[in-house]
């Protein structure tokens, strides 16, 4: 590369090349770098707490609905459509509020088993007994007492109340229960066989159309104490085989006749 300067020619200076003047960062702090890695962490740390909270409440909701389907579910059964076999005598005691109270069920869960205590009478003669409690005076202190089946001394069976109502006989279970009331020839309480073939196929008819098994059934000592019925109380092998024998009959539907 040349230039003109009147004397002649010369070379020309070659271009000079300022260097880039380059603006270095700014340096930070290693203090406000670490005050910026506390508040990082405390962010995190103020949020887990909330996230623990909704975790918890989640499972908590789920779980809570676990057991109220389990232990709650809807229940399908109609009570009033239920039917007893046709070997049932149905004989309803009078509507009173001493033995009949005209309260409805919702559902029922157990089968109550129970004995009259009062050896050697008949079915019908305990189905007479829970009807006259109906003449008691209602503004004086009575006596309350029923069940929905008695169990005869020959097999015979009598049912006082409907099914889809409430009987006195369980209490503090009356409002989920249905009873049956067992006769017995003497004061052991044990049954012979007439009556325990007639209340394993009564039981296993009711758990049929109940929507129950065996594991519901209950003696009235399994509410509240009370030795009854006493047979089944006293001799815990027998009620064993009892519930085992109305398990035989569901499967077996021999019940039906």
């Amino acid at each position: 590369m040349t230039e003109e300067n009147g004397r002649g020619t010369k070379p020309a200076k070659p271009p000079v090349h300022q260097p880039r003047q380059v603006t270095p960062k700014s340096k930070e702090r290693p203090e406000n770098r670490e005050s910026r890695s506390r508040r990082s962490r405390g962010r995190r740390i103020a949020v887990f707490p909330i996230v623990l909270a909704l975790v918890i409440g989640l499972a908590a909701g789920f779980g809570a609905g676990y057991m109220k389907w389990k232990w709650e579910r809807p229940y399908t059964v109609d009570l009033k459509a239920v039917e007893v076999p046709k070997w049932v005598k149905q004989e309803f005691i009078r509507k009173n509020i001493f033995s009949r109270p005209d309260v409805s069920l919702k559902r029922v869960n157990n089968i109550v088993i129970h004995y009259v205590a009062n050896p050697g009478t008949s079915a019908q003669k305990n189905r007479d007994y829970f009807d006259g409690l109906a003449d008691q005076d209602p503004q004086a202190a009575g006596t309350s007492a029923s069940a929905h089946f008695v169990v005869g001394l020959e097999g015979e069976v009598i049912q006082c109340i409907p099914v889809s109502e409430m009987a006195y006989a369980a209490a503090p279970r009356n409002n989920d229960t249905i009873s049956i009331e067992t006769c017995h020839p003497d004061e052991s309480g044990a049954y012979n066989e007439a009556t325990y073939e007639s209340l394993v196929k009564l039981t296993a008819a009711l758990c049929t159309q109940l929507k129950l098994d065996e594991n519901d059934l209950m003696r009235h000592y399994d509410i509240n104490g009370k030795v009854c019925p006493k047979y089944f109380v006293d001799d815990e092998a027998a009620w064993k085989q009892f519930k085992k024998d109305v398990k035989t009959a569901i499967k077996d539907k021999s019940w039906v006749e």
